[in-house]
């Protein structure tokens, strides 16, 4: 078996890497607690409400939105359950094949995607947008897109497309 060296980081890259890490934690925990406080939404609920509002009929095959969330299909179902409960979602058989199920955003989620999302976009313009260089920000933009591209197996949400606001419906999110 041939062994191989390993490539340490270097100090810099170290460093990004720790301040990717801290960054990414810290903002994705903010976002979610103002949802949550201001909204009582999760981020990932909120994640899954966008996806459906994104699409035509606002429904969209349980494990499509599994893949386009990059969530297993457990931590799905556990998601949708609750939000389900909460009036939010719709579970409903797939009329051409009873063994698919979909997931469908209500009237309900509707409008509570459309009341938290100022919200949402407003704490992604303070915590980053606006926190940083214009040219660090499209820096970060080009990273994670090789790395999705590197990393992706085409089932991810493609980035870069042109989606629906919750607000208007029409293309631009």
């Amino acid at each position: 078996m041939a062994t191989s060296k390993t490539r340490w980081l270097s100090t810099p890259q170290q460093r990004a890497w720790r301040a990717y890490l801290l960054g990414t934690t810290q903002l994705m925990a903010q976002l979610d607690r103002d949802l949550s406080v201001q909204h009582n939404l999760s981020l990932p609920e909120y994640e899954i409400m966008v996806r459906l509002s994104e699409i035509p009929d606002r429904r969209m095959r349980m494990a499509e939105l599994a893949d386009s969330l990059n969530h297993s299909r457990s931590r799905l179902t556990h998601t949708v359950t609750r939000m389900e409960a909460e009036g939010l979602v719709a579970r409903c058989s797939a009329d051409t094949d009873r063994r698919g199920v979909y997931a469908e955003l209500t009237e309900a989620g509707w409008k509570r995607l459309r009341d938290a999302a100022p919200t949402h976009v407003e704490g992604v313009r303070q915590y980053l947008v606006d926190a940083v260089d214009p040219d660090d920000l499209e820096a970060v933009g080009r990273a994670f897109k090789a790395v999705a591209d590197a990393l992706g197996d085409g089932k991810a949400w493609p980035l870069g497309t042109a989606a629906p606001t919750p607000r208007t419906g029409r293309a631009g999110r």
